[in-house]
């Protein structure tokens, strides 16, 4: 029942925001243009819920060259650009998203497909609700924490999934924003989580043989 409720709130809302922010937003379109060549906007694919894949809609902060690839470098962000992403401005697009149904103001952040990928059957059901501009997982420490602290903050958002979850989510969000902390997830940041996810498995037969090695040295103690 509740999420019946929540679609009809995030839809209003996010019509009532876009009314509201329509001449701040269409200044930072001015502001993109005027500081560097390139689209106004930056469309990516990203997971969202069941999987399912959509277009997810960014104010754009990179230069136009910037290689998302090319892990050997930094990302080049522009001076405008540099400020949205502190700000957190560069969302304000994906009122777009959720007007059109493909995301929500709060649930798990939609990921590039490569994460979907490399994911166990349990993970992905992170993915049982509709992606979200702030979760629990922001809230609790953003990309301060890796990525599978993330996605068993997703994990624990999905299974308490209720109005006052997102509520605290919500005013949580709130302090998260202005301390700006974690805020910036660079293209290392992705290398890096990607590497962790692909050979997570590993880890976990790692750790299984350190369990029993110890069971056995525990069992010898004994004898």
């Amino acid at each position: 029942m509740y999420k019946y409720v929540k679609r009809f709130f995030d839809l209003i809302m996010a019509l009532i925001l876009v009314i509201i922010f329509l001449i701040p937003m269409i200044i930072i379109a001015i502001l993109i243009k005027l500081d560097s060549k390139g689209p106004i906007f930056f469309k990516q694919e990203r997971t969202g819920k069941n999987g399912k894949i959509f277009l997810l809609y960014k104010f754009r902060s990179m230069a136009v060259d910037n290689d998302v690839h090319d892990f050997n470098c930094q990302d080049k962000k522009t001076r405008v650009g540099n400020v949205l992403r502190k700000l957190s401005l560069d969302e304000f697009p994906q009122l777009i998203n959720i007007i059109k149904g493909e995301m929500s103001f709060i649930g798990p952040r939609p990921w590039i497909p490569d994460y979907y990928e490399n994911m166990t059957d349990y993970q992905r059901r992170r993915n049982d609700v509709l992606p979200g501009i702030t979760g629990l997982a922001q809230v609790k420490g953003r990309n301060n924490i890796n990525i599978i602290a993330k996605i068993n903050y997703d994990l624990e958002y999905v299974k308490n999934f209720s109005f006052k979850q997102d509520v605290k989510i919500f005013f949580l969000t709130i302090a998260t924003v202005l301390s700006k902390e974690g805020a910036d997830a660079g293209k290392n940041t992705i290398h890096t989580e990607l590497e962790m996810l692909m050979h997570q498995e590993d880890e976990d037969r790692k750790q299984a043989k350190k369990m029993s090695k110890s069971k056995k040295k525990i069992g010898v103690n004994k004898a």
